[in-house]
């Protein structure tokens, strides 16, 4: 799923994001959303979560199923 829409994004999903350290190479972080950060219904370079590890970066994937 994309990432670009907030609708697509629930807390206690798994996705992968970008941090903002990573944004130049797009290395991906893989962790489960405990907070969605962005307001707009959508953004361009992904919506704004915060993991429940505390990282915060833009969601590039919605994987399938919730986390255990």
């Amino acid at each position: 799923m994309n990432g670009n829409e907030r609708k697509n994004i629930a807390p206690g999903l798994t996705v992968d994001i970008v941090l903002k350290k990573d944004q130049p190479t797009g290395k991906l972080t893989r962790g489960v959303v405990k907070d969605i950060l962005t307001n707009s219904a959508t953004h361009p370079h992904g919506i704004k979560v915060r993991l429940q590890d505390g990282q915060v970066g833009r969601v590039k994937a919605v994987l399938p199923g919730k986390a255990d």
